[in-house]
């Protein structure tokens, strides 16, 4: 199940169009958008121990924008379900997540997380669930602007 979260307004704007002027009583609808910057797809690994977290840093450079999160891989075992968040970088190499911008999920191939959110410097963290006996490796990917 992917969980939206929401850090900045998308804005969308659509205006709808009559042509009373021709003999086609047709009605047409034009949808103005905003341009949407070119997606960056970044992928990190690493390996959680059993009642931590690892954190990787990434940068967004175009401001609302959407965001996905994606965990790919992780195990073993396999099925096992982590932790993903999203937030700021701290200054002990931590991630302080926002709130509502976290999941426990298995990894798949459909992003877990995905919202928007202003240009600047953030973090993506997979941590322990509560369910680990041992350590487990992840890559987990974030696409943004």
């Amino acid at each position: 199940m992917m969980r939206p979260f929401v850090l900045a307004a998308l804005a969308a704007l659509t205006v709808g169009c009559t042509d009373s002027g021709s003999s086609n009583s047709s009605s047409s609808l034009a949808a103005l958008t905003a341009p949407t910057a070119a997606q960056a797809v970044e992928s990190f690994s690493g390996t959680v121990a059993a009642g931590s977290s690892d954190a990787h840093t990434f940068i967004v450079t175009a401001g609302n924008q959407p965001v996905l999160v994606t965990l790919t891989a992780a195990g073993p075992p396999t099925t096992i379900f982590m932790g993903v968040g999203v937030g700021t970088p701290a200054s002990d190499g931590m991630c302080a997540l926002f709130s509502n911008a976290s999941v426990l999920a298995q990894a798949g191939m459909t992003a877990q997380l995905s919202g928007t959110i202003a240009a600047g410097t953030y973090c993506v963290a997979v941590f322990d669930a509560g369910n680990q006996s041992g350590p487990v490796d992840y890559t987990v990917t974030v696409s943004h602007s």
